[in-house]
C-alpha cells in the first residue's frame, strides 16, 4: 500500500486500545517508510465522546506533553464514555521541532477537509474530518505561539449556524476557565481544525497555551487545568487526572476581537525588534510598542513603533532577528467581560482574519 492512512482504531470496542495511525510516504532512506502517530482510545459505556489533540503545529509543546502524560494516568476504569488522544498529530513536525510537516512542508492547520490520495499532511487532514472527528461530541485541539512568537493564555471557538451547539460551545470554553477568549468567524469554509470541528456537526475548541518552543510551570498548569476542566465538565471523569493543585472556579471572561491589519505592527524591512510592551498589557493608540533597530547600519537611530489601535497586546515576535513581512506584535480588542457570556453578547465579535497564527 503506498497512499492512504491505516486506522488501528475500532471505535465500538470497550475498553483500552493504544496503536498508531499509519501513512505510507516513501523517503529516501525508506521506500516502504510510514508516519507512525500515536494514537490512544479508551471508552466505558455510553457517554460523551471526547478527542483531545495537540501537535497540529510541531513547535508547540503544552498540549503534546500534557495529553501524553494524560494517556499514561488516565484509566478506563475511571471514565464514564468516551476519551481518543492524538498528542502528536503531526507528527514530522514535532521530531523536527517545526510548525510544518519537514516531508512535505504540510501546515496541518490550513490542510482542512484535505485529501485522501494527497501529501500525508492532506491524508491525515482528510482522516481527521471525515472519520475521527464525526466519531466525537467535542475535539479540543491544543496550540500555542510556537517557537517564533509568545501568546497570551486564551481559548477560542468557532461561531456556528446551529444556535445550540454554539451555546454549548460558549459554555464549555466557559468552563475551561482562561480568562480570555476569542470567537472566530472564518466562515464554512475555513481550512482549520475548528473548521473541520463545524463541518463534521462537532464541537470544536481550541486555544493558545503558552509559546516560545517551550513550556513554563505556569503554562504547563494552564494547560492541565484546561484539559482537567473540559473532562469534568463533560461528565467523562469526576475528578481532575493531570492538575497538581486544585482547580479553582474560572473567573471573568474577557472576550477579545482580532479583526484587522491595523491591530499587528509588521516589518516592512530586515531589523532587530525591541519590545516595550508585555503580554496581557492595556495599550491604547500611539503609545510605544517598541523599538526596530539596524545592526547593518549603527549609525540610525532605533525607529519607534507605536500601536496604532487600543487593546490587550496579546501576541509578541520572540526572534529578535526580522525580515520584512513578519508580524512584530499584537493587540486585540475587548468586546465584552462577562461571568456568563450570552449569545447577544458573543455578536459583538467580528470576523477574525487569521485568529490561528
Amino acid at each position: 500500500m503506498h497512499s492512504g492512512l491505516v486506522n488501528p482504531i475500532d471505535f465500538s470496542r470497550e475498553g483500552r486500545q493504544a496503536g498508531h495511525l499509519a501513512i505510507p510516504y516513501s523517503i529516501d532512506r525508506s521506500p516502504y517508510y510510514q508516519i507512525r502517530i500515536p494514537i490512544l482510545r479508551l471508552k466505558n459505556g455510553e457517554g460523551p465522546s471526547l478527542l483531545l489533540m495537540a501537535g497540529n503545529h510541531g513547535d508547540e509543546y503544552e498540549g503534546e506533553l500534557q495529553l501524553g502524560r494524560l494517556m499514561r494516568l488516565l484509566d478506563v476504569a475511571d471514565i464514564s464514555g468516551a476519551v481518543t488522544i492524538l498528542p502528536m498529530a503531526n507528527l514530522p513536525a514535532v521530531m523536527a521541532a517545526k510548525r510544518c510537516s519537514p516531508f512535505d512542508g504540510g501546515n496541518l492547520n490550513r490542510a482542512f477537509p484535505g485529501d485522501p490520495a494527497g501529501v500525508p499532511t492532506g491524508r491525515l487532514a482528510h482522516f481527521l474530518e471525515h472519520e475521527l472527528f464525526p466519531r466525537h461530541d467535542v475535539v479540543f485541539d491544543l496550540h500555542s505561539g510556537g517557537t517564533s512568537m509568545a501568546h497570551l493564555p486564551c481559548t477560542l471557538i468557532e461561531r456556528q449556524a446551529d444556535a445550540t451547539r454554539f451555546e454549548r460551545s460558549v459554555s464549555l470554553m466557559r468552563a475551561i476557565g482562561a480568562s480570555h477568549a476569542f470567537i472566530a468567524d472564518n466562515g464554512p469554509a475555513a481550512p482549520t481544525s475548528m473548521g473541520a470541528a463545524a463541518r463534521a456537526g462537532i464541537i470544536g475548541l481550541s486555544g493558545e497555551f503558552g509559546g516560545g518552543g517551550t513550556v513554563t510551570p505556569a503554562t504547563m498548569a494552564f494547560t492541565a487545568a484546561a484539559i482537567d476542566r473540559l473532562l469534568v465538565a463533560l461528565g467523562i471523569v469526576g475528578r481532575p487526572v493531570i492538575s497538581r493543585a486544585p482547580l479553582a472556579e474560572p473567573g471573568a471572561l474577557q472576550l477579545l476581537s482580532l479583526s484587522r491589519h491595523s491591530q499587528g505592527i509588521y516589518a516592512d524591512r530586515r531589523g532587530w525588534f525591541e519590545p516595550a510592551a508585555v503580554l496581557g498589557a492595556t495599550v491604547s493608540a500611539g503609545d510605544l510598542a517598541g523599538w526596530y533597530h539596524d545592526l547593518e547600519r549603527l549609525e540610525q537611530p532605533e525607529e519607534e513603533l507605536r500601536f496604532a489601535e487600543d487593546g490587550i497586546v496579546i501576541s509578541r515576535r520572540l526572534h529578535c532577528d526580522s525580515q520584512a513581512g513578519d508580524c512584530l506584535i499584537q493587540v486585540a480588542e475587548t468586546i465584552a467581560a462577562s461571568r456568563s457570556p450570552s449569545t447577544a453578547a458573543l455578536t459583538q465579535s467580528r470576523r477574525l482574519a487569521g485568529i490561528r497564527p
